[in-house]
């Protein structure tokens, strides 16, 4: 008797990809409030609440590492609650922990903990027979579970300080834990018999997609990072940016959701092409000095197309994928490039070259990343995916 699915995942199997994903970056998503918080209550500086959540950052990307090893010889389920009890520990102990060097070592603790869970989602959801849909729920949860946050935290923190934040996270992850069950066990391709020479040649569509990854999360955290100085140096007053940023999150929520809508619908290429469009569209809209008219329509079609067509982006990998390592491969170098972004735009904007250098620069990443995906989808030959097991004991 076969289990009725949902985008081509059992319900439960669904379920537990959007919300696990969901409440791992919750932090990261929630950064202005939570920094707020962190200089209000703990009296630290910019430079030690950058340290925090680097730390995050970085721990959720490397997190990948170990998955190399442990991808293709352990239970994934056992994995994933092994990871949900580590985090849920450490944002317990986070709860009632006043000292800077700790709570940064376990913030990096809770990290690498949600890390690994991230890698078993993005890697599970290549499953899928409706790839762009589920990629388009998995960032339709961050989103929505981060503006809720935005909203509900500053309430909390009045209420109870940094220990409603990770308490919170820990009853999240305690209540989606049984879910854990739900993922496969093992990844497995069913093409073994492939020749060495096929194998190599196979490995060039992934490369090409994590590269075109990377140059996206570069070009998009170069913009964004300093979207705000964009609007400061228009003299667009800080009420007014705010207010279209508020609203270019709602429209981010949008993107995620037309992308699951449109899943296979239409041929890949019609929503990937016309993603990076709008999104070098919205850069050069950027340039120069724009007025509020003209930052706010840049603005809300940037967060729009960003969103919209990441899905995408992540499908067209994941149809590469045989053992789910190169989707794993992607939760590196995501975190890899939103850290890039920033760090080279930033000494750009200190030196003569100004703003304007920053988005020609982001545009030539968003093109680099278009073209390295296209050329993937020609070299890439459709491999044959499963997740039975893999003789991984469960």
């Amino acid at each position: 008797m076969r289990i009725s699915t949902v985008m081509g995942l059992a319900p439960l199997h669904l379920f537990a990809v959007v919300l696990f994903a969901a409440i791992v970056p919750s932090v990261l998503m929630m950064a202005p409030v939570v920094a707020s918080q962190y200089a209000a209550e703990l009296g630290i500086g910019p430079a030690r609440i950058g340290q925090l959540f680097s730390a995050e950052l970085a721990a959720m990307s490397l997190a990948t590492l170990p998955s190399y090893f442990w991808l293709s010889r352990w239970n994934w389920q056992r994995v994933a609650f092994g990871a949900a009890a580590v985090f849920i520990l450490a944002n317990l102990v986070s709860a009632y922990s006043v000292d800077f060097h700790s709570l940064l070592g376990l913030r990096t603790l809770s990290a690498l903990a949600g890390g690994t869970l991230m890698v078993i989602c993005i890697a599970s959801a290549s499953a899928s027979s409706q790839q762009d849909r589920v990629y388009g729920l998995w960032v339709s949860g961050q989103l929505i579970l981060g503006a809720l946050g935005l909203w509900i935290l500053p309430t909390l923190f009045a209420m109870a300080g940094l220990k409603a934040l990770y308490l919170s996270l820990a009853l999240l992850m305690a209540l989606c834990m049984p879910l854990a069950a739900f993922f496969p066990v093992a990844a497995r391709s069913r093409a073994q018999s492939l020749s060495s020479a096929g194998a190599s040649n196979s490995r060039l569509p992934g490369l090409l997609g994590v590269f075109a990854v990377l140059m996206f999360y570069v070009g998009l955290s170069a913009v964004w990072t300093f979207v705000g100085s964009i609007a400061s140096a228009a003299n667009i007053d800080a009420l007014s940016s705010g207010q279209i940023l508020s609203v270019a999150t709602v429209l981010g929520i949008l993107g995620s959701l037309c992308a699951t809508l449109i899943g296979a619908r239409w041929s890949r290429h019609i929503p990937l092409l016309g993603g990076y469009a709008m999104m070098v569209g919205a850069v050069v809209l950027l340039l120069g000095s724009p007025d509020v008219l003209r930052f706010a329509l840049a603005a809300l079609l940037f967060k729009y197309a960003w969103t919209f067509v990441l899905p995408f982006i992540l499908a067209t990998l994941a149809s590469f994928d045989q053992r789910g390592r190169l989707m794993s491969t992607v939760n590196l170098v995501i975190g890899g490039g939103l850290a890039l972004g920033p760090v080279i735009a930033g000494p750009v904007l200190e030196s003569s070259l100004g703003m304007n250098a920053v988005l020609l620069g982001s545009a030539c990443c968003l093109l680099l990343s278009c073209l390295a995906l296209m050329l993937s989808n020609v070299f890439h030959k459709t491999p044959a995916y499963s997740f039975e097991s893999t003789g991984v004991q469960s």
